[in-house]
């Protein structure tokens, strides 16, 4: 049994087609495919049920691929160890990083962080919470930075930030009169969130519950982006919530629609997040050490207070 014989079954398991695999392996498919059949006999069991289209593990091959993934994670370690004593940060780093952050927060710190730590060859992807999980656990993402907590076992959480809510009220609307806007105020039912999916919009739904105008009727309106929300808030359709850092670059002519809430303000709390294998640690805390220094100034800048966080 060797590690490369792992990696291939993970492969497989992945792509659920050889030849796929093959490609994603950069060998040849009979290479891979003998050595997995090297493999199974080793063993003497099947691994893969090739008779299914496409191919599916068996009850032993799932077990056999939860094992391989830890096998497969815990050989990565060595080059770890040997970067964290020789005091390298650097190589590739698969960073995902959700929907709701990724416009407002990647131009803040990454020119910083390159300039930084230049051997550092950053892979980011746009990407939902639960893609970010899945790839984490598979090994196809080095870390990431999503709203938290994530209550996931498999998953280690280093908070970033607390990130403020914002309210955006447009002119004609029944509290855009009010400087500060108060939690109970808010009227589920005639705001615009985001579609289904992203866990900012859970953050805003949990913020919301148990307000006395709450109903389980339909929302007036949901969208897939915060910018189109704002353009739809302009035209009458309601109000909505914003992050802080998307308020940042709004226009002047819309700053007069953000109302800040009642100190202390609610928040979403921002984590990096990664294994619990916890590999390349070393540019993770470089990530966390950029990260937070640049957003916790920004915000402190503000003068804005925050109470505990929101689920994601």
């Amino acid at each position: 049994m060797t590690i490369t014989q792992l990696y291939y079954v993970l492969a497989v398991a992945e792509n659920q087609n050889f030849t796929k695999a093959a490609e994603k392996c950069f060998v040849t498919q009979p290479t891979l495919s003998m050595q997995i059949q090297k493999l199974e006999d080793q063993l003497d069991v099947q691994i893969f049920d090739r008779s299914k289209k496409p191919i599916e593990l068996t009850e032993v091959g799932k077990k056999i691929v939860t094992q391989a993934r830890n096998i497969v994670n815990e050989s990565y370690r060595i080059q770890d160890i040997v970067d964290q004593q020789k005091g390298f940060i650097g190589g590739e780093f698969k960073l995902g990083i959700i929907p709701t952050i990724m416009p407002t927060l990647l131009p803040m710190f990454l020119k910083t962080f390159i300039k930084k730590h230049p051997k550092v060859k950053l892979k980011i992807e746009e990407l939902t919470t639960e893609e970010i999980i899945t790839r984490i656990k598979e090994g196809h993402l080095d870390a990431a930075i999503a709203a938290t907590p994530l209550e996931d076992e498999n998953i280690k959480e280093r908070v970033l930030y607390f990130e403020p809510f914002v309210s955006y009220i447009p002119k004609g609307h029944k509290l855009h009169k009010n400087k500060t806007i108060d939690i109970t105020e808010l009227d589920i039912n005639d705001m615009l969130l985001l579609e289904d999916g992203h866990c900012f919009k859970d953050s805003v739904l949990h913020l919301c519950k148990g307000l006395k105008n709450h109903t389980d009727d339909k929302f007036q309106l949901e969208s897939g982006s915060i910018e189109t929300l704002i353009k739809l808030s302009n035209e009458g359709l309601g109000m909505t919530l914003l992050p802080f850092l998307h308020t940042l670059d709004i226009n002047d002519s819309e700053k007069e629609n953000l109302h800040y809430f009642k100190e202390p303000s609610p928040a979403r709390e921002v984590s990096i997040i990664y294994h619990k294998s916890e590999l390349k640690m070393q540019i993770i805390e470089a990530l966390q050490d950029v990260i937070s220094g640049i957003i916790r100034g920004a915000i402190a800048f503000q003068n804005v207070k925050i109470i505990s966080p929101l689920p994601k």
